[in-house]
């Protein structure tokens, strides 16, 4: 099924059931009141917002509309935890060979991961505020999965029983602060600024044969200011599985239902396929030529992803977005 939380004015929307082809929605007040409170009682939620998509689907549902992803917010407007890894490491080798830095080989085995600001994640079509384009203004496309409660040394062929939900993501990142933050060796803060997700969150069972060994084999596509720039497979060159992750974050504590776990940047190793984020095709004109041609995100820059099925049709919606200025707080 696809599930989105829809605004209404408060903190954490509505709840509501998309239908397959992302043209009719119904609001799952009855059921819950917002996702979170379905993935507290998964067991017992699932099945009756099932029941609603199948009657949204058949056309037999009662208040159906149209849908509308401007009317989104975050699938989970605000979580209990947002981890990110980083499990293409192709991603995180060409970085590090921009800037001649040697990359550890325990990168390969051992997962990388962040804990990122999960108290107010932005809308599939909100705008991007940043205050200064000096900071370095990029885009980061990835996927991510939503558990539901996992308990502390979590395998991960247990974990993968804990994933309920699928999403694609826009991890904005600030490139230009990262370095001094990196520096102080706590890792990210003002670099990492509102994340935001698509549409709908869907279920596996959505995804088919795509979703298969714990990764979506599909590819992202990455459309800035109107010029598809990257479209990499979501699958191929995924070093760590969503299972592997899970069980990863799991190791010390345990993982609380509503938890994102996030895949880090999509990349292919073949450079041909483009790619979701402005940094990587910076350190790829840095290690062909040593001169960076591609700046970053100005105000008014658009960025677009989405994920598409065999059939060509959207699957979660689409993460369309703007870049705006923003304006310091009025004083009080």
């Amino acid at each position: 099924m696809k599930l989105a939380t829809l605004k209404d004015g408060t903190r954490d929307g509505q709840l509501a059931v998309v239908s397959r082809d992302l043209k009719t929605v119904a609001i799952a007040d009855a059921i819950a009141p917002t996702l979170q409170r379905a993935l507290d009682d998964w067991q017992f939620m699932a099945p009756q917002l099932a029941e609603l998509y199948e009657q949204l689907n058949a056309g037999r549902a009662v208040r159906a509309f149209d849908f509308d992803a401007r009317n989104c917010m975050a699938p989970l407007p605000r979580a209990y935890q947002w981890a990110d890894g980083s499990s293409y490491v192709n991603h995180v080798e060409l970085v590090r060979r921009a800037r001649a830095a040697q990359m550890p080989e325990s990168f390969w085995h051992d997962p990388l991961m962040y804990q990122g600001g999960s108290d107010d994640f932005i809308g599939p079509t909100d705008d991007i505020v940043v205050m200064s384009e000096d900071w370095g203004i990029d885009f980061e496309g990835e996927v991510a999965v939503i558990t539901d409660d996992v308990p502390m040394g979590a395998t991960p062929e247990q974990a993968a029983g804990h994933i309920r939900l699928l999403m694609l993501v826009n991890d904005v990142s600030l490139r230009n602060l990262i370095p001094a933050e990196l520096a102080k060796g706590f890792g990210f803060l003002q670099s990492k600024p509102a994340t935001a997700f698509s549409p709908v969150a869907v279920t596996p069972d959505e995804l088919g044969p795509a979703w298969r060994d714990g990764r979506i084999h599909l590819p992202l596509r990455a459309t800035w200011n109107n010029d598809l720039v990257g479209q990499p497979n979501a699958g191929d060159d995924m070093v760590f599985s969503f299972p592997q992750l899970i069980a990863h974050l799991a190791k010390t504590r345990n993982v609380r239902a509503g938890s994102i776990i996030g895949s880090g940047t999509v990349s292919n190793k073949d450079a041909r396929r483009g790619y979701t984020c402005i940094a990587e095709k910076r350190a790829l004109e840095m290690i062909g030529g040593g001169e960076l041609t591609t700046p970053f995100m100005r105000f008014g820059d658009n960025i677009r992803l989405d994920m598409r099925d065999a059939a060509g049709k959207s699957i979660f919606g689409a993460i369309d977005q703007k870049v705006v200025q923003g304006e310091p707080p009025l004083s009080r």
